[in-house]
């Protein structure tokens, strides 16, 4: 076990970037990056989803399932290195292959020895034109259980978990203190027009209302660049406990974001905004059905 730092201040860099064309250049460019984090004393770094490979849901494509890896597999040793050399903590989202015919979204969190502090699997998988998702990954088996590292405990999501208030709560009760939610999110051909500036504004709301509702410090990196017939909107951000706007990047480009977090900010926030304290759990129960028939009220 590595020593816990309990220094209430963390800094935390998103990487925003484009698909490099083939794993060995994204490795390198990410590695690069990484690097440029550290220089910036970065200590937890979180990538995009599916950080290594195209994103490869746009079609029902068999032979998509070569980009998949396994827990110890390439991505994921050259992150243990960087984290190792570093000092960092690095959330490396991965197409993971699990087993024959099993496979899942995964993020895989890398404390700063170089170990794996916990991984987390996408547990809401989308079905939306051109995010065929549940072709490609089984849901997630692991629950929503906060990861310990060397410098923080991350509740880390991963992209469509990112509208869902039930699980950035679950994440903010067990301890969490920071929600991570690596993406992959971005305007579809002929939409932008009409509907672009909305969307992006509905994503960003969404997670601000997760950090004001649970007092929680909150980064979503997001992906770049025009991959078949969507375009990535980038726009990687971070926001405080209080839902405000620390740092975000632009939508195009690939960008390190970092942005300190002062961790003693969220009992400061907590005990003003006293949501948690205030919830009536014994009123809940509604929330473990799918839907509320009137006739059930």
């Amino acid at each position: 076990m590595i020593e816990i730092v309990t220094n209430r201040n963390v800094r935390l860099g998103l990487l925003q970037m484009a698909y490099a064309g083939s794993l060995d250049q994204m490795l390198e460019e990410v590695e690069e990056l990484v690097v440029e984090a550290a220089s910036e004393s970065v200590q937890i770094v979180c990538l995009q989803e599916l950080f290594a490979t195209p994103y490869p849901c746009q079609s029902e494509d068999h032979t998509n399932f070569d980009y998949a890896e396994p827990l110890d597999g390439p991505s994921v040793q050259r992150m243990q290195m960087l984290a190792k050399r570093h000092e960092i903590v690095i959330v490396a989202p991965i197409f993971e292959r699990r087993a024959p015919g099993v496979y899942h979204n995964t993020a895989v969190v890398i404390d700063s020895d170089g170990s794996i502090a916990g991984t987390y699997r996408k547990m809401h998988i989308p079905d939306d034109p051109l995010y065929y998702e549940k072709f490609y990954f089984a849901p997630g088996d692991l629950g929503f259980r906060p990861i310990q590292t060397r410098y923080a405990k991350l509740g880390v999501g991963i992209c469509w978990d990112q509208w869902f208030p039930e699980a950035a709560r679950l994440f903010a009760l067990a301890g969490a203190e920071i929600l991570l939610y690596p993406t992959a999110i971005g305007w579809i051909s002929g939409e932008k027009e009409e509907f672009g500036a909305g969307q992006l504004s509905a994503w960003q709301t969404s997670m601000r209302a997760h950090a004001i509702a649970n007092g929680l410090w909150l980064g979503a990196p997001n992906r770049v660049g025009v991959e078949g017939e969507v375009e990535f909107w980038g726009n990687s951000f971070v926001a405080s406990p209080r839902g405000e706007v620390i740092g975000q990047a632009g939508d195009s480009g690939n960008h390190v974001l970092c942005v300190d977090c002062n961790l003693g900010e969220i009992d400061v926030v907590r005990t003003h905004w006293p949501f948690l304290r205030d919830r009536r759990i014994e009123a809940y129960a509604g929330l473990t059905k799918r839907y509320i028939d009137d006739s059930t009220i």
